[in-house]
């Protein structure tokens, strides 16, 4: 299976040979502007919608990159306030820590959408997408997964899980253009359980995300609030069905959807009400060590 990925890629590589691709980096968004970064949004542009280094209003003597969603945004993916890589990524480790807007005791059905992660559509390769995603009508639970596949029958793995519960809704994969969908198991079902995490809540306070990406593997994680131990959210591996090989650009974004409730919520898609803030105090990404400068 990887030396399959390695010929995959081998042939990637000529595609995009000409592409600068990014080093090892932290950044902690201290500063006004963004090293590593670029804004984009696919809604109105309101100025109010990002902001670089300011002070968290929850939690002392840390700078963070604020968005702030703009009720006026049209729903959709990428409609809100995002930031993009300013170069490629690819093999390697991702690591945010971030808090996503509590409100539950103003609008507990809102449709709102906290997005991290990668993402290229490539015209002959179809999309490579690798996420977590939160539903902020509901903290506790998170969304991880990939797309992949041609524009108009991406494919999705995907799991839900209730991290304050320790319940794994759902592992499964689908096809968007046939509707086929079945669950995941065995290899690809791992770990089959989680532990809770006590009181997990991430509008609560800041939290710690990541995901490895290998050829031939994807295992998303979240580091215990009060232990800094790895959490495994799930470990993917046993199929290359649904891992992206080609490079892509490393992403944050906040959007209101009008058609994707959170799991506990049926009617949690309503146009936001207020300019609901996302806190992101860092990215971090390490490449596979064949991977960095190419």
């Amino acid at each position: 299976m990887f030396f399959t990925a390695v010929i995959l890629i081998a042939g990637l590589s000529a595609c995009v040979q000409q592409e600068q691709y990014h080093d090892s980096f932290f950044e902690d968004f201290s500063n006004p502007d963004s090293e590593n970064f670029q804004f984009h949004t696919g809604g109105i542009g309101a100025e109010f919608t990002r902001t670089f280094g300011v002070a968290s209003p929850i939690e002392a003597g840390t700078d963070i990159l604020s968005f702030k969603i703009d009720p006026e945004d049209p729903a959709g993916a990428g409609k809100g306030p995002e930031i993009i890589s300013n170069h490629l990524t690819h093999f390697g480790t991702y690591a945010t820590r971030l808090r996503v807007p509590d409100v539950r005791e103003i609008q507990p059905g809102v449709g709102a959408v906290v997005g991290y992660f990668t993402y290229h559509m490539d015209p002959e390769q179809g999309l490579s997408e690798i996420d977590f995603e939160w539903l902020i009508a509901d903290p506790e639970i998170i969304y991880v997964g990939t797309w992949t596949g041609p524009r108009g029958d991406l494919r999705r793995i995907g799991r839900t899980v209730n991290m304050a519960e320790g319940k794994i809704y759902s592992t499964s994969y689908r096809e968007r253009l046939s509707g086929i969908r079945h669950p995941l198991t065995g290899i690809q079902n791992q770990p089959d359980t989680i532990p809770a995490i006590e009181a997990y809540d991430a509008s609560s306070q800041f939290y710690t995300y990541g995901f490895d990406w290998y050829p031939d593997r994807i295992r998303w994680w979240m580091l215990h609030p009060e232990t800094a131990d790895t959490v495994v959210l799930w470990d993917y591996l046993g199929s290359q069905t649904g891992i992206p090989l080609n490079p892509s650009r490393y992403r944050m974004n906040f959007w209101h959807t009008g058609d994707w409730p959170v799991e506990t919520n049926p009617n949690s898609i309503e146009k936001p009400i207020q300019p609901y803030e996302l806190e992101i105090d860092w990215m971090s990404y390490e490449p596979m060590a064949d991977q960095a400068g190419d």
